[in-house]
């Protein structure tokens, strides 16, 4: 292999070294984005800070769940974001489980652990415009902590 070709491949390979290394960059710039969206709604919801949630969610967010009855329960996110009331901190332990995302569209699993009462399986669909990632949608499930003997 003659040194032109040697420089071309060495060329080459660092061209392709920085292209990956860019989009590894976004890609974790964009996880962090989703991540702080996701932890605005965990601790604005366990700090009693609305205007975290309100940063988190899309105006038109809803909730979704089945109830106890069988039925689909729906709630506004404005109804949820009133029931968190300012400095009023709530007995909740919040994770973020996974998140999966392309280009821009999200969707993530929290898991909020409600000491001696339930564990609730959130699951969300975000989207990015305008520059900024947004909660559009919650579904959620819950079960009982059992209760010690």
């Amino acid at each position: 292999m003659n040194n032109n070709m040697k420089a071309g491949l060495i060329g080459l390979c660092l061209i392709f070294g920085f292209v990956a290394k860019a989009q590894t960059a976004d890609s974790q710039s964009e996880m962090e984005q989703i991540t702080e969206t996701l932890m605005d709604y965990i601790e604005g919801t366990a700090n009693g800070q609305p205007e975290r949630l309100r940063k988190a969610f899309h105006p038109d967010f809803n909730l979704y769940t089945v109830t106890l009855e069988d039925s689909l329960r729906i709630r506004s996110g404005e109804e949820y974001i009133s029931n968190i009331k300012e400095g009023e901190k709530a007995n909740r332990i919040g994770r973020i489980i996974s998140i999966d995302y392309e280009k821009d569209a999200a969707m993530a699993k929290a898991e909020i652990i409600i000491p001696n009462w339930r564990i609730f399986i959130d699951y969300f669909l975000l989207l990015k415009y305008e520059g900024t990632w947004k909660i559009v949608h919650k579904s959620y499930t819950w079960r009982e902590i059992p209760k010690k003997e």
